[in-house]
Order: structure tokens, then sequence, then C-alpha cells
């Protein structure tokens, strides 16, 4: 039996990507470790409930969104930009890492993680979220119910969910035009 392939094309935290031939059906977290050596997204659940394999499409001029790569296969991702773990820190002219995003910095100031298998998906989704908050900004009264929406699907096993939680309100509140008021 033969493996039905199929050309994929994407780019990928700001580097294209393709055209590569790819298994018909092949889920993009196999994809980004098996053909690209991109680990850091993380398999969790495999079935798009755990979200730690979250990884952010940006989208142009509207705003980034999230994808569960366990459930999406490679292919969905065709022509689209994304942005896995790898490509949240900006990185000097050798590739080394020069600072981490503010999410990445946060979440370390704040201690949110343990073992740290959750914070890929974590920081994607916190990522979107504070994009989001930027096109629209809420009233500051409203944020906490706001994270807590945003996040709810994120499953952490070790810490729970305050210190991510405050995490992303210390970024919010700190991220000019994100909170009225």
């Amino acid at each position: 039996m033969t493996l039905e392939m199929r050309s994929l094309s994407m780019t990928i935290n700001g580097e294209p990507v393709g055209p590569l031939d790819v298994p018909v059906g092949m889920p993009m977290i196999d994809f980004l470790h098996e053909h690209l050596n991109l680990t850091g997204t993380r398999f969790g659940c495999g079935q798009g409930i755990c979200h730690a394999c979250v990884i952010m499409e940006e989208r142009g001029d509207a705003p980034p969104v999230e994808h569960r790569t366990c459930v999406f296969d490679a292919h969905f991702f065709n022509g689209k930009s994304i942005v896995t773990i790898e490509g949240h820190a900006l990185l000097d002219d050798q590739g080394e890492v020069r600072s981490l995003s503010p999410v990445q910095q946060a979440f370390i100031d704040h201690f949110s993680f343990q073992c740290g298998y959750c914070t890929p998906g974590f920081v994607a989704g916190a990522t979107v979220f504070i994009e989001e908050l930027k096109r629209k900004p809420i009233p500051r009264g409203q944020l906490e119910s706001a994270i807590e929406s945003a996040l709810n699907a994120h499953i952490c096993r070790c810490t729970g969910y305050v210190r991510y939680y405050e995490a992303v309100r210390d970024v919010a509140l700190a991220t000019p035009g994100c909170v009225i008021g």
C-alpha cells in the first residue's frame, strides 16, 4: 500500500516552508515534529481537548487565531502563516534568542508552570487573546472574566490556572490600548 502524498507550502515562524510532499491526513503536530524538527508544540490528548498542541495562525489584518495541531491535518494549513512556540521569541542575527515575547516573559516572572508541558499552548492562546484586545479593548472590570473565557479550554495538570491568568492580566494591563479605564 502506498501513502497518498500531496504538496504542502506555508509560512512557519516567518520562514517559507515547501513545497513538500506530505502524506494526506498527517496531523499537523506530526508534520511539525517529523518533517521540520519543531518539537516545542506538545502532543497531549490527541483529541483536541487539552490544547497543549495549539499553534497560532497569523491572518494579515485580521486577528490571529489558535488551532489544535492534533486534530487538524497538515494540509489544512496549506498557504497559511503559522507561529509555533519556537517563533514567539525575538531572535538576533545569529538566530539566538534576543528577548522573549511579553507573554513568555510574564509566564516566567509569575512562575506560571511547573512541568511546562501545556505552556506552548498557553503561550499561543494568551498571545491570540492579547492581540484581540489590541484590536478591541475591554473595560478593566471585564478583564478577569475575559482571560478565563479566552484560556478556559487550555488544560494544566500541574499548577492550576491562577498564575497563568495573573501573567496574562499583567501583560494586558501593561500593553497600551488593551484595557479601557
